[in-house]
């Protein structure tokens, strides 16, 4: 792998680059974005030139789509006939089905569906950084298990695994389920918390006594909507599912209060949580094969 196109070169893309770097990539990195994120990028040194999607396709190895979901989908269909053939495109979206499903249709080059489980709430290749994805899950979704065995997709997950990513293989419909009660219901649950307490008469004085849990409860509303828009469209289905379980877990752990049982709930729910903290350490400190 000799070229690396980035389409997007903002938080993902730039640390997917900057990662790379710091992993012994010796060669081209180019950046695909607006003239300005390009310019930011030359500074901070996240890539090493810019160009249009033709000119950077053309000498492509691996095309890194890292844009917002509706981008993605917007681009690959463009990908056949200006990519050079036996080069690997691959995509950073939140959700995978529809992505995947337009990948398949590529004729020239392969392609394979990724999710990095990683980010900030700050946007732009400014917040960029090689470690972002140390220890993070990073979800692999083929089509086939095939697409996994290929020359391309093999060097590759070299790479995945050089930046200290944890690689997790699904299918696409899997990886949307599972994402939608990870990572989306999560989002929701913190947006929705953070808009109740915002239309609560007594919102300024809540927010004078808040300690730590309630900000920890309320990080992930600092999320920007135009990031989620994508997600929520694409994945509508699945989430309405994982609603439908917070809902029906709600509506009974409601009734427990009422009568005084929750210290399953608790119990339950700590267990949980501690199982988080252990694996999310474990990774982190590299105890768990990718």
């Amino acid at each position: 792998m000799q070229t690396v196109v980035i389409a997007g070169v903002g938080l993902i893309g730039g640390s997917f680059a900057l990662a790379l770097r710091q992993a012994g990539f010796a060669g081209r990195i180019l950046g695909v974005s607006s003239e300005r994120t390009i310019r930011q990028a030359l500074e901070l040194n996240v890539i090493d030139a810019g160009a249009t999607l033709e000119e950077a396709c053309a000498q492509a190895d691996l095309v890194y789509l890292a844009g917002p979901i509706r981008s993605i989908l917007d681009l690959i269909p463009r990908l056949d006939g200006i990519v050079k053939p036996g080069a690997l495109v691959t995509d950073a979206g939140s959700t995978k089905s529809m992505i995947c499903e337009a990948g398949a249709a590529l004729r020239r080059v392969q392609f394979l569906g990724g999710h990095p489980m990683a980010g900030k709430e700050s946007r732009g290749v400014g917040a960029a950084e090689a470690g972002l994805f140390k220890g993070r899950p990073y979800l692999l979704t083929p089509l086939e298990p095939a697409a996994l065995q290929t020359p391309a997709a093999n060097e590759f997950c070299g790479w995945l695994q050089a930046i200290g990513a944890q690689q997790r293989v699904a299918s696409p419909q899997e990886h949307d389920a599972i994402v939608a009660c990870s990572s989306h219901l999560p989002q929701l649950l913190s947006t929705a918390l953070a808009s109740t307490l915002a239309s609560h008469p007594d919102a300024s004085s809540i927010a004078a006594a808040a300690g730590p849990g309630l900000v920890d409860s309320t990080r992930l509303a600092l999320s920007a909507w135009e990031i989620w828009r994508d997600i929520l469209d694409t994945n509508r289905d699945a989430i309405l599912d994982a609603l439908d379980l917070f809902a029906a877990e709600w509506a009974q752990l409601r009734e427990r209060l009422n009568s005084g049982s929750l210290e399953s709930d608790f119990e339950q729910a700590s267990r949980f949580a501690a199982g988080l903290r252990r694996g999310a350490q474990a990774s982190q400190n590299g105890e768990t094969s990718s």
